[in-house]
């Protein structure tokens, strides 16, 4: 099993020395999550909390996921990153099949794209896009990705999307993989056809749950036999005991924020590092949860 720091509610100017000290204490990825604004009042709800509130307040920061990745990249040579998720959907294509493919050139090849398809419908109007067609428009913008990403001149007549004859590079130095977070039938069945699943932040319960699903519509597909990982953040895995037990259900990489277990959430940069390396000590270096 492998561990993955979240970038989640982190300072801007904390991540480049948390994406230092990861790489030091031996997790294998950095994950950044997306949103472009924060509106003051929302049109739908928050789907992951009972109340439809935010599990975050107003002025939290959010920076670019790509920008952030790049940096991060620069000073680091064995930490991988992805993303928790990345709402593909709100984004034009090329320039999204641009943004990770130069991510993925400049990290020499350290990334994986993970995608959800959001559920802030004013994020989507404000940023020009159709919430609404969101599902089907990421299942055909991933077609596009990979179209462009061969490097090679290339076409693409779709349903929501068209462009003639044209290349784009530079190319990532290998394919990169595509992982689908979300918990809803549809995002099961989306991420069943890709590289791996991403869950929320739920009980070891329910995220083995979602794995045997996963399973099944794999097999459906005929894909049982490929590779497949599954990121998860449990609520309730505290401990090595609990950590294997994701394992053994084919949980691959554990999301977490280290930090919590010994400081809390704290905003303090050198708690955050002392947090990662009591973790590091407690948990990444013992055995074959690393």
């Amino acid at each position: 099993m492998h561990f993955v720091l979240s970038a989640a509610f982190n300072a801007p100017e904390h991540l480049t020395e948390l994406a230092v000290a990861a790489e030091q204490c031996g997790f294998a990825a950095m994950a950044f999550p997306d949103h472009v604004v924060h509106p003051e009042k929302l049109d739908t709800p928050y789907p992951y909390t009972p109340d439809g509130s935010r599990r975050w307040p107003a002025f939290t920061p959010w920076v670019d996921p790509w920008v952030a990745i790049g940096a991060c990249a620069a000073v680091t040579t064995r930490l991988r990153f992805t993303n928790n998720v990345f709402v593909l959907a709100m984004r034009n294509p090329l320039l999204a099949a641009k943004a990770i493919s130069t991510a993925a050139v400049l990290s020499r090849g350290r990334v994986v794209l993970t995608v959800g398809v959001g559920w802030s419908n004013i994020e989507y109007t404000l940023a020009g896009q159709d919430f609404r067609t969101r599902g089907r428009r990421t299942d055909e913008m991933i077609e596009i990705l990979r179209k462009l990403w061969t490097g090679e001149m290339v076409e693409h007549q779709g349903r929501d999307y068209a462009f003639p004859r044209l290349e784009m590079n530079p190319t990532p130095p290998a394919p990169i993989p595509i992982w689908v977070g979300g918990i809803s039938d549809a995002a099961l069945r989306r991420a069943a056809r890709y590289d791996g699943w991403l869950s929320d932040l739920q009980t070891s319960a329910d995220i083995i749950a979602c794995i045997a699903r996963l399973r099944r519509y794999r097999a459906e597909l005929g894909r049982e036999h490929l590779p497949f990982d599954v990121m998860a953040s449990a609520s309730d895995a505290v401990n090595l005991d609990g950590y294997r037990r994701l394992a053994d259900a084919g949980v691959t990489h554990v999301l977490t924020l280290p930090w919590v277990f010994t400081h809390g959430d704290t905003k303090d940069l050198e708690k955050k590092k002392d947090g990662m390396r009591r973790f590091a000590d407690a948990v990444i270096a013992r055995g074959e949860t690393r």
